[in-house]
């Protein structure tokens, strides 16, 4: 906190590492088997970390500056945004806008992204079982085959965004993963298989979560199995608010010139537990670049480039003396 004005501003930084075995061969690997920071959390926070002494020590702002470090960004499902929340955080600090970070693969270091409105995709995931009526292989027709019924539903599952979604949206349906039988000469009992769902609108997201159960339980009358459908809603739209975007582009030419801003960035279909905040107060999350040979996110032999420390911290800085003046 300094001076007199009632504004204040949070900046977050997610900190939580993958289950993955790092495979980067570098001198700080990680020395914990399973656990590797595959997504650039450990930079986010150093980013954060040195934004918020720079703004510590040099004080140029009239305000609070609540500085934000998340856990659990990663699981997908009662996340750790959704439950600082939950515990009263806009309630304890309360703020006016909320901003964050993220680094991005595949464009050079230094180059920030920002797009208004909706930026990152909501998730949603099922998990289906197939129940049919075993039966030797030798003769199917004494079974109703769980395999071939779950086949069709993953093919009829592939119609609903050509056919449903209209040709202006956009939505992404992924199977995962597929599961039945131990031998060749039996029909099992049951298959299971995963989806994965993205959209970017919730009309969409509604209209997708309709249509999954609709064909899934259409093709399983149509076989004559039944159906066991668990939908676990995931992360929202991430929709970055006008001003706070335009803010940004200021801030982020200031930082690294005009050059190293790509304005109105192409939409992540990933999500992010930051789409929370972003229900409750106005904000911006941002994606800066790892450099156009990093490895990709949650990858094995990814690695955050250091060289985006400064720029993270110099940027967090130039943020506030604008958000905050003085």
């Amino acid at each position: 906190r300094k001076g007199t004005s009632q504004r204040a501003i949070m900046l977050r930084a997610d900190m939580d590492a993958l289950p993955m075995q790092e495979n980067t061969g570098l001198p700080y690997e990680s020395v914990n088997a399973g656990v590797m920071h595959a997504c650039g959390h450990d930079g986010h926070t150093a980013m954060l970390l040195g934004g918020a002494r720079e703004i510590a020590q040099k004080g140029q702002f009239d305000g609070t500056v609540h500085v934000l470090f998340q856990p659990a960004e990663e699981v997908g499902v009662n996340s750790g945004a959704q439950r600082m929340i939950a515990d009263g955080l806009f309630d304890r600090f309360p703020c006016d806008a909320i901003f964050g970070i993220h680094n991005h693969p595949g464009i050079p270091v230094g180059t920030f992204g920002v797009r208004p409105g909706p930026f990152m995709a909501s998730s949603d995931a099922f998990f289906v079982t197939v129940r049919g009526k075993g039966a030797h292989a030798a003769r199917p027709n004494q079974s109703i085959d769980p395999v071939l019924t779950g086949c069709s539903m993953v093919v009829a599952l592939q119609s609903i965004v050509s056919r449903n979604v209209a040709p202006t949206e956009s939505a992404v349906l992924t199977v995962g993963a597929f599961h039945a039988g131990s031998a060749p000469n039996i029909i099992p009992e049951t298959s299971e298989f995963k989806i994965s769902v993205r959209t970017f609108s919730e009309d969409v997201r509604n209209l997708m979560v309709q249509r999954v159960r609709t064909v899934l339980e259409s093709q399983a009358a149509c076989y004559g199995a039944e159906v066991e459908i668990v939908h676990r809603p995931g992360y929202p739209v991430l929709i970055n608010s006008q001003c706070e975007s335009e803010l940004v582009l200021d801030v982020a030419a200031e930082t690294m010139g005009a050059d190293h801003i790509i304005q109105d960035f192409p939409q992540v279909t990933g999500s992010e537990d930051f789409a929370f905040y972003l229900k409750e107060r106005p904000g911006c999350f941002i994606r800066l670049g790892n450099g156009t040979e990093s490895a990709p996110l949650h990858n094995n032999k990814y690695d955050f480039n250091d060289e985006n420390l400064w720029v993270g911290a110099l940027f967090w800085t130039n943020l506030v003396r604008r958000f905050l003046p003085t």
